[in-house]
């Protein structure tokens, strides 16, 4: 109702300025029947109010369609009636709607082409890097060792590249099982090894007995690995260690893993998330993307786990994980 007062204000308006100007013309024309004037006013007021209330009845529906939230895309058809604004109106919302499902549609074909695109070249580009590293494992050349080295950096790309392309489509990706805690952030240590012992950084496990825990190994795994390797990478200092904790509070298992690296500052700490944010350290260290905890923090939205972070300058930093 209110909406349609809304509509049918200008044309209020102009009645009221129309019925004045008619009445100053007969009284400035020497028509003084105040009585008269009044009555056929009052007749033409009727007429109106009979008009707007006809309007409103054949429009009813019309009117309260448009002020009623969708409750989703597909809800936007009108009531079958007569007027045919509302007719012209839903023909044109439908054909609207048409078009937009066609691209929505072609969008999503072009999006799962260039998925499927980047799955396939990650793993045809994986197989020579494997029998690179199959070459050159058994040789002690310094030179193959920085060759080595640098597979491992090319390997880490492939993979976050193909991770993030899979986000998307996590659900049909995912499978969720009960595993041991200290098992899984040992395997994803231990895949990090040779970055363990180039920086000659030692890892310190601390895990209470028997935590079980219902996670997505692979997915898991991968995040735990962006963040091992934020840990790596910003702790410079030879013989320092990062720390892996692993214990349980009131039915919930927890994961800290701490570094003594160089911090991050507190002016950066809100948006360590965000994805390409590489902050003051990423300005310093060149490695960095900043989308490694970005894929860690959506890994673990998607997998109900809470993660946060707590660090200081120089001091090192916190990343606990609640699972």
């Amino acid at each position: 109702m209110k909406l349609f007062l809304r509509d049918q204000i200008l044309l209020l308006v102009f009645y009221l300025i129309q019925l004045l100007i008619i009445t100053a013309i007969y009284w400035l024309d020497g028509y003084h029947h105040m009585k008269m004037s009044l009555y056929a006013a009052f007749l033409s007021g009727c007429l109106l109010i009979g008009y707007l209330c006809i309007r409103y009845l054949m429009n009813r529906s019309f009117y309260t369609r448009l002020e009623k939230p969708s409750a989703s895309v597909d809800d936007f058809s009108f009531p079958q009636q007569q007027a045919p604004l509302a007719q012209s109106l839903d023909r044109l919302l439908k054909s609207q709607f048409r078009h937009y499902k066609t691209d929505l549609h072609n969008y999503k074909y072009k999006l799962e082409n260039h998925t499927q695109f980047i799955n396939q070249w990650v793993h045809q580009m994986k197989t020579p890097l494997s029998v690179i590293h199959l070459m050159i494992q058994d040789e002690d050349n310094p030179r193959f060792t920085a060759i080595g080295d640098e597979l491992d950096r090319l390997k880490k790309g492939l993979e976050m590249v193909l991770y993030t392309s899979r986000l998307e489509n996590f659900e049909h990706d995912f499978y969720v099982e009960t595993l041991d805690l200290q098992t899984v952030v040992r395997a994803a240590v231990s895949n990090q090894k040779r970055l363990f012992i180039r920086r000659r950084i030692f890892p310190s496990f601390q895990f209470e007995e028997d935590l079980r825990i219902a996670s997505d190994e692979k997915w898991l795994s991968f995040a735990l690995t962006q963040i091992i390797t934020n840990a790596l990478r910003y702790t410079i200092d030879e013989g320092r260690k990062i720390y892996f904790y692993g214990y349980q509070r009131e039915n919930q298992v927890f994961l800290e893993i701490r570094d003594e690296g160089v911090g991050i500052p507190a002016s950066d700490l809100s948006r360590v998330f965000h994805p390409y944010f590489t902050g003051e350290n990423g300005r310093n260290f060149q490695e960095s993307t900043g989308m490694g905890l970005y894929l860690a923090k959506q890994i673990c939205k998607k997998l109900g786990h809470r993660i946060e972070i707590q660090s200081a300058v120089n001091k090192g930093t916190t990343v606990r994980i609640a699972i």
